[in-house]
């Protein structure tokens, strides 16, 4: 295994730099990598984080920033999927709990939390028991991993327990309920803590790398070559194996290299809004049954998230588009349980994400499995699709065991279950000593949670930031939950090359505030430009394409149907680097 230059998984400018000479010197005899992983989504991270820690030399290329996809647009919910109970999918709900109690016991608990919900019962007599018994399972299942659940149990409650615990429902929307507990996430976070963790065992990452074609010796791929979308430049990189982990680009990336064999995937679109959290009472989620899947209420900080929708999608993968109809949908359906109805002016955020279902016989999206797949088409070869975000570590475990079958090494077994993310280790440490850290740093103890449950024993960095700095320490314009060194640090340490990167995935201002951003927006291009050297002229064109973006996005919003909201939000494409 090469030693790491980042032993703290900084992906800062120097050490991007340093990734992207790396990577260039493969095509030296003898330097060729053991993987290449394509795709920086949650899937390819956790590739990454495997390979490297069996001792591979590793490689991962992303063509937009790190989660830019799907793996940044999800429920938030790292959950054993409860409906899929109904579906008798019993294994890849058990494997999806035992990663659950994994991640927020041992691997992220820093990032991972329990969260309460309700599951509403509105029949009298029979759908207690029946409910009842798929949450006992649903607990019970998550016990048999070895593991402590690291949630509490569920409980039966009555309706007036039930309109205590969330005095906002309708009198008569229920006449009881169950809280159960799953966990939740910010997903983006949650990829670029597993990439910064796997460059810090030796892995070479690097963002806004695009690949272009595959290297190919007879039948057999021997790496690929891509473009730094930063400057154009075009390189080789060879691996032993290559790993596709591309989400709903894998049918465009497979046919790079073959049509044999192919994993055919489907995207489906899921959109879900937030809300401030004043807008209605409740001390739990919901999880609400509608004609075609679930609809889940999460508490999230300040906010609720409201979601989701499961349509079929075959319009543009990059920045998939939420229609007026999907709004509605989602308004629609949350209202019939709410006293005050919430109305579009209540929605603050708005977002669409697309997963990657793999291709089935059936027409319904909503019905097609979560479980992964993995496939070795041609040699050198290996894709992996489907799944779900919650079990990201084992598919990826699954993919580098499929490519180390290949290597002529017998590779060792897979040990990311051990393994702590990048402010795990001293977590909650940091947290029982909060008040004292708010005292000596003279951050208000608010601030020293948010930045612990956003970093974890890393949230020292960022203090230090701004102990160097006093003006990091203030919050920024129209989204005070986050300060400019935040800013800061998503530029020198987590690999933000844009200012979208920052307000979209770093923090989640641009579903957060009101604005979308449009306030934040000149404070934080600024404060990223000091660090990776733009001009004004860099500055102003920053802004502007997030300005655009924003502005496209809201006109997407007002469109009656995909295709129109679709045409809308591609009005403003990506941004295009002034170099």
């Amino acid at each position: 295994m090469s030693v790491s230059p980042h032993p703290t998984g900084n992906l800062g400018p120097a050490a991007r730099e340093a990734n992207l000479t790396a990577l260039k010197a493969t095509s030296e005899p003898g330097k060729e990598l053991d993987i290449l992983i394509v795709g920086g989504g949650v899937v390819g991270a956790g590739a990454a984080l495997d390979a490297v820690t069996r001792g591979l030399t590793v490689g991962l290329v992303e063509a937009n920033d790190w989660a830019a996809g799907t793996s940044s647009r999800s429920s938030k919910l790292i959950h054993g999927g409860l409906r899929y109970l109904e579906m008798l999918d019993f294994a890849l709900v058990q494997e999806a709990l035992q990663e659950r109690g994994l991640l927020i016991q041992r691997i992220a608990p820093h990032l991972v939390r329990p969260v309460p919900f309700l599951y509403p019962l509105t029949k009298r007599f029979v759908e207690r028991p029946y409910v009842g018994a798929g949450i006992l399972l649903y607990d019970t299942l998550g016990l048999t991993s070895g593991n402590s659940r690291g949630v509490p149990m569920h409980k039966h409650l009555s309706r007036r327990g039930t309109l205590r615990a969330a005095p906002s429902l309708k009198d008569d929307a229920m006449i009881g309920s169950i809280r159960y507990y799953d966990a939740q996430v910010d997903d983006a976070r949650l990829v670029a803590n597993v990439i910064r963790t796997a460059a810090s065992y030796g892995a070479h990452t690097v963002n806004q790398t695009k690949v272009v074609d595959f290297l190919r010796e007879g039948e057999r791929v021997v790496g690929a070559k891509v473009q730094n979308l930063e400057d154009g430049e075009e390189f080789e990189i060879r691996a032993k194996q290559v790993i596709n982990a591309t989400g709903v680009w894998t049918d465009e990336t497979q046919a790079m290299v073959t049509d044999r064999g192919q994993l055919k995937v489907r995207a489906s679109k899921g959109i879900h809004l937030v809300v401030p959290r004043d807008r209605f009472q409740s001390t739990v989620g919901l999880i609400l049954r509608t004609e075609k899947s679930v609809l889940f209420v999460i508490p999230w900080g300040r906010h609720w998230i409201i979601g989701t929708t499961d349509t079929d999608w075959k319009l543009d993968k990059a920045h998939p588009a939420a229609s007026s109809q999907d709004i509605d949908y989602v308004l629609e359906h949350v209202n019939k349980v709410l006293k005050r109805p919430l109305t579009r002016e209540d929605v603050e955020g708005v977002y669409a994400g697309l997963r990657p279902l793999l291709a089935g016989e059936n027409d319904s999206t909503a019905k097609l499995s979560r479980e992964h797949v993995v496939a070795h088409p041609v040699p050198g070869l290996v894709v992996v699709a489907g799944g779900k975000f919650t079990t990201y570590r084992v598919m990826g475990k699954d993919a580098v065991d499929e490519a180390g079958r290949a290597l002529d090494e017998k590779v060792p077994d897979s040990c990311t279950e051990t393994i702590p993310l990048l402010g795990a280790s001293g977590y909650k440490a940091a947290w029982n000593r909060r008040n004292r850290t708010a005292e000596e740093s003279g951050v208000h103890v608010v601030r020293v949670e948010h930045l612990l449950n956003r970093y974890g024993s890393m949230a020292q960095d960022v203090l230090d930031l701004m102990a160097g700095n006093p003006k990091l320490a203030e919050p920024l314009p129209g989204a005070d939950d986050y300060l400019g060194a935040e800013v800061v640090y998503a530029t020198t340490h987590e690999g933000a090359l844009h200012l979208n990167d920052v307000l979209t995935r770093r923090t989640r201002i641009s579903i957060e505030a009101w604005d979308r951003g449009v306030s934040a927006a000149p404070v934080a291009a600024r404060l990223m430009g000091d660090v990776l050297g733009w001009s004004q002229t860099q500055v102003d064109n920053e802004v502007a394409h997030y300005l655009a973006r924003v502005e496209a996005e809201r006109l997407s919003q007002q469109q009656p149907d995909d295709v129109t909201a679709d045409a809308a939000r591609l009005g403003a494409p990506g941004i295009v680097p002034l170099k």
